[in-house]
């Protein structure tokens, strides 16, 4: 990663796929959102896979256990192993193994995802605040996860338990839209008991070591869709990263995004993999991507031009994060954004 603060999206003269070994790719709201392929990321995956570049699926989501998602994944047409597959269950797991006795019991708040990551670590999984806990772990548990399982964790941790979440994402793509996330789930825990849990999912360091120990990466590339998970623990981890407008985030939440939230790359979806990235040019005078011109007004940023859409953002982009320094750019590009029809 450059040093520095980031003032724009970068170029790159070779395609993503050949200039990293190692695409850490998110999964909802990039490979797939709610079961189904998200348009071209099949496609794209194959053509990145063929030409060396290997490929692993980063999750925070820890209900399901790397077997299964390798599954769903394989059916939807991308041969995966579960070796391919890094979930933020393990890396909590591996973070709870390292603090409490080997063979030491785990109240488990989510589903089998967690549940085999802690026994992969040699921990056993438990149910109740009354098993004599040593540690309790909160993972997304699916939709239909009951009201009282956060009270168990409430009435273990008020005990004087530790306390893990697998990650803290509030919210989570579905395929009838936007649901909430297991830190919405958090939430009610830390409400009801006052606590804070140690934390292993994206953005944070267990995340991205846990990753790297299991691909064994040299040049990686983070590819995501989210700025306050997939881009920020590319951030803490020092790598690069690939921002695909596929989920969750829109283009106003990109130009207000501070440094520690700036993707080195952006584009559609998984084409961006397989394709060189156009080179912003310019200063404070005006910033140039394809036939685009962004400049930052007094109150609002102006675009002036012609050409592909994500041209345009990307040249936004270069007048927003310039013009905020080391902050985050309120000027308003709602109107540049609308012309380009994002």
């Amino acid at each position: 990663m450059s040093q520095g603060v980031r003032t724009r999206p970068e170029g790159s003269g070779q395609p993503l796929s050949e200039a990293y070994d190692t695409a850490l790719l998110d999964l909802d709201g990039v490979v797939y959102a709610g079961g189904s392929a998200i348009a071209h990321a099949v496609d794209s995956l194959a053509v990145a896979r063929s030409g060396g570049m290997r490929l692993a699926y980063v999750t925070n989501n820890a209900l399901r256990t790397p077997d299964t998602v390798a599954a769903h994944l394989t059916e939807l047409g991308i041969p995966t192993g579960a070796d391919d597959v890094i979930t933020s269950a393990q890396a909590v797991a591996r973070l709870i193994s390292e603090q409490v006795p080997a063979g030491a019991r785990v109240l488990v708040i989510g589903g089998d995802g967690l549940r085999a990551a802690l026994r992969e670590r040699g921990l056993e999984p438990v149910e109740s605040a009354d098993d004599d806990p040593a540690a309790v772990v909160q993972g997304y548990g699916g939709p239909d996860l009951p009201w009282g399982r956060f009270a168990e964790a409430s009435y273990a941790v008020r005990r004087g338990v530790p306390w893990f979440a697998s990650n803290t994402d509030l919210t989570i793509p579905s395929g009838r839209g936007i649901a909430p996330g297991n830190g919405a789930a958090v939430e009610v825990v830390r409400i009801a008991t006052g606590a804070e849990p140690q934390v292993a999912g994206k953005p944070l360091p267990p995340m991205h070591r846990e990753t790297i120990i299991r691909t064994g990466a040299e040049r990686p590339l983070v590819v995501g869709d989210r700025l306050d998970t997939d881009i920020e623990g590319a951030f803490n981890g020092g790598v690069d990263s690939l921002l695909v407008l596929t989920g969750v985030t829109d283009g106003a939440q990109l130009l207000a995004a501070p440094p520690h939230h700036r993707p080195t790359y952006v584009d559609a979806d998984l084409r961006g993999l397989l394709t060189g990235q156009p080179e912003v040019t310019g200063d404070g005078d005006g910033f140039r991507c394809g036939g685009w011109t962004a400049t930052a007004g007094a109150d609002r940023l102006e675009l002036t031009g012609d050409g592909e859409a994500l041209d345009g953002l990307r040249a936004l982009c270069a007048a927003a994060w310039t013009a905020a320094g080391e902050g985050s750019c309120a000027l308003d590009g709602g109107k540049a954004l609308a012309r380009l029809g994002l």
